[in-house]
Formats: C-alpha cells, structure tokens, sequence
C-alpha cells in the first residue's frame, strides 16, 4: 500500500526532497562530536518535563491485550509506555509476545477465538491483509483527533486502507544508516564514504588494517532486503521505488539487476563479511552490531548497516553512541542518498472503549515521549520535544525524520504481501539469503524474486 501523497508527487520533486533529505540527515548526522552527556537529565536534556496533552477515560477493571514481534530491550521499554496508560486509566494491560510473521500469529488467535485488543504491526501491507480479513477495525475520532494534530500526512495516509484509518505509526525507524566502530577506523586511517564508490574503498582500507569491513545479520531475511532497497531507491531513484514496490514492474527489470550487482560487491568480496556467507547467514541482527562494538580494536567488523534502532544492540555491547559507534548516511549510489523508513502501527482488533483509548494515548506525544527518553527508538509524532531524546546522535536523527515531513520512501518489503516480503524462509527474505550465498547469480535471484512477487501479488 501507498501513501497518497507518496502517489501524487512527481519523481522529480520526489528526487528533489530526497535530496535535500538526505543532506540534511548527513549533515546532521556527520555533525555529532558524540554522545550529549545532559541527556541523563529526566526529560533528555530541556530540564522540564513534557506537560499531558491527551485526556484519558477511566477504564478500571478493564483488561487489554497488546501483541507485537518486540523481545528484549524493545519489549521492556513499550511496557513501561503500557504502565503509563494503566496507572492514568486504571486498565490492566498485558503484552502478548508474537511471531513473525506476526499476521499467521494473528490468525491462530482469531481462529482460536482470543484475538489481541491491540497488535503492533510492522508493514502497510499487513495492516492491508488485517483489513482484507476483516480483523481490523477502524480508528475512533478520539485517536483521529490526536493522528491530525501530530503526525505529517504522509505518516497518516500509510496507516490508511481504502481512505479509512486503521494504523496509528507508533515507532518510526531511518533505515538509511550505516554504524561504525570508531576505534576500527581511526586505526585503519578510514574516512567516512560518501558515495557508493568510497564505501568501498573504505571498507578496503579497513580490510587492509586487518578487520573485516562488514557485519551482516543475514539469518533475518529483513535485514538483507534492507540493503537492497537503499541501494535502488538511490540507485533507480523513487519513481521505479514506487512501481518495484507495487509489483507494476518485474524483479527481472535491468534496474533490479543493477542493483543486485552493486550490492554483490559487498557480499561478494571475499573476506569482507564477518564470517563468510556461512558465518553471515548464521549471525542474527542484534549479534551482527554487537560483534561490530566489542572486541576492542579488533572487532569481528567495522561497519554494520541498519537503523536507528540498533542503539539498543550498541549499548548492550558496552559501546557509547557518539563515541564508540559512530554512524553516516547510507551513501549514494545514484543521484541521490536514500532516505527509506519502517515502523510499528497500532491497529485494533477488538473495538471497544479501551482498546480506542490505548490507540488513542499511543497517538499522542505522552506515550511516545516516554519511550523517546529511554533510547533506540524514534518517534513519526512531530509533538514529541526533541529534548526528549538521550544523547545528540538520536535527537539529530528524530529532528531530520520529523523535517523530513511526507518525503521518504517507507521500506519496500513492509508495502508487499507478508508472503513475500515479511515471511521467514521465504520470498524475498529467502531470495536474498541464497543471494548472500551465492552472489554471482543475478540473474537466478531476479527470476526467484519475480516469480514469488508475481504469486503473492496475484499478477
């Protein structure tokens, strides 16, 4: 599913915003000296706490469920947003671990009877498959009221099926980034790349240090779909982002070869992957940062590509943002620097008085400020204070989201089908890991990935 406005601009305002995107993200991103020591301060640097602004129903000895794919630090931080609401309303909340692919889990508990009042769902095309199956109900004027009041349009409109609102974009994620062990790179002479072509010099710089240039978490298929999106947004740019992404054009196009071939440049490289394509595709996401942060001056690797949201991992490994890990923009590899987001959308799953409340606090910026304080996480809701954030390194990435307004692209494999895009083992997950495998066979992939798009799109 497409946001409108993401259908209405014209690809050359689309590449003109994504530009300016992305050189502010740079900019800003290159500017961190390192982590803001006053974000230890309640509030993460302002001195003040965020005053309330969402009015909440009391709802004593009502009891809701929330499901969601978070484990960890991620899952523990969410719950201490979930505390916030019982104590304001008097609810008991409970959250209910779920699988990926999290709509195959919804539907065990539908069959079964024991839907979720709630569940966090991680692509537009899962809200999309909710609605189709009549899961999904529509948001209330409260959760409205507060959606128009703090989100850009582009932010409402991907929470949208057939003009109604069903999501509220909770978490937001810039999928644009690339993480460094600053130690690794200061001893290897390295600069931050720019271009497609610097990275790779970079990373043979570092290769010639003595560390392997590259982390990648290739047992999760998303991580490996995420790579190759920035590189055909700035490759390709957004107008053929905006058709690959609807299935209007086959996997077997030149622009997806193209592609596929830069992106074998890194895999391909002998010894640029932590442990080969046998070690990669064994190496889940939080190990892939961790190994890049510990070890000291000889980590397992240098760099490791992914979002905001590996903070979480980095700080697991011992590592200070802004100091020890360091992070630039995705490079160019086109005209311009992608600029690709995600995120978690509430839907409602059982109507009722709570279940609209909860959307409804999670709309607004007092939920999301909660969890802005605790770290590894950005919020789409322009009300939240910046100062909310912990350290430099994260307030600049939430402001470059927040100006970003209704220009990114949301990332490509959350708009399709969960078949192809969101599911274990198979589809593109499963085309891209036996890419990393085997990276001399372009072509295979493409004929791979078109015939499971043109299965799960139906065309």
């Amino acid at each position: 599913m497409h946001s409108t406005s993401s259908k209405n601009r014209t690809h050359r305002a689309a590449r003109a915003a994504a530009a300016v995107v992305a050189g502010a993200l740079a900019l800003s991103l290159t500017a961190c000296g390192g982590d803001d020591k006053d974000g230890g301060k309640e509030d993460g640097g302002s001195g003040k706490e965020s005053a309330s602004t969402v009015t909440l129903p009391k709802l004593d000895g009502e009891t809701l469920e929330v499901a969601a794919v978070w484990t960890g630090t991620e899952q523990a931080n969410f719950k201490k947003v979930l505390a916030e609401f019982e104590k304001r309303t008097g609810a008991t909340v409970k959250f209910v671990p779920a699988q990926d692919p999290i709509i195959n889990f919804l539907g065990s508990k539908v069959a079964g009877g024991q839907p979720p009042d709630i569940a966090m769902l991680p692509q537009p095309g899962a809200i999309k498959q909710a609605v189709d199956k009549k899961w999904a109900k529509p948001l209330g004027a409260e959760a409205l009221k507060e959606l128009q009041e703090n989100y850009s349009q582009g932010w409402q409109d991907i929470g949208k099926v057939d003009g109604k609102q069903y999501g509220v974009y909770y978490k937001a994620a810039n999928k644009s980034l690339i993480w460094y062990n600053a130690k690794a790179f200061e001893n290897a002479g390295a600069a931050e790349p720019k271009t497609w072509d610097e990275l790779l010099t970079t990373a043979q710089t570092v290769y010639d240090s003595g560390v392997t240039p590259f982390s990648v978490g290739g047992a999760d298929g998303w991580t490996l779909t995420d790579w190759f999106e920035n590189i055909y947004l700035s490759q390709a740019g957004p107008e053929k982002y905006d058709q690959l992404a609807k299935h209007e054009i086959k996997w077997t196009d030149p622009s997806v070869k193209d592609a596929l071939t830069a992106l074998a440049q890194v895999w391909g490289k002998k010894d640029y992957v932590a442990g080969g394509a046998k070690g990669a595709l064994q190496t889940d996401f939080p190990t892939s940062v961790t190994q890049t942060f510990t070890g000291g001056d000889q980590p397992k690797a240098a760099m490791v590509y992914e979002g905001d949201f590996a903070q979480v991992n980095i700080t697991q490994a011992k590592a200070d943002v802004g100091t020890d890990a360091k992070v630039f923009p995705f490079p160019t590899v086109g005209d311009t620097a992608p600029v690709v987001s995600g995120g978690d959308a509430a839907v409602i799953l059982e109507d009722s008085k709570a279940a609209q409340a909860l959307a409804t606090f999670l709309a607004s910026p007092d939920a999301a400020t909660i969890q802005a304080k605790l770290g590894g996480y950005l919020s789409p809701n322009k009300s939240v204070d910046n100062a909310a954030y912990p350290n430099e390194v994260q307030r600049r990435m939430a402001k470059a989201l927040i100006d970003a307004g209704d220009d990114f692209r949301f990332d490509m494999s959350d708009q399709a089908p969960q078949a192809f895009g969101g599911t274990p083992g198979k589809g593109e997950w499963k085309a891209l890991q036996d890419f990393l495998k085997n990276p001399s066979d372009v072509a295979g992939t493409q004929q791979k990935l078109e015939a499971d798009a043109a299965a799960a799109y139906g065309n």
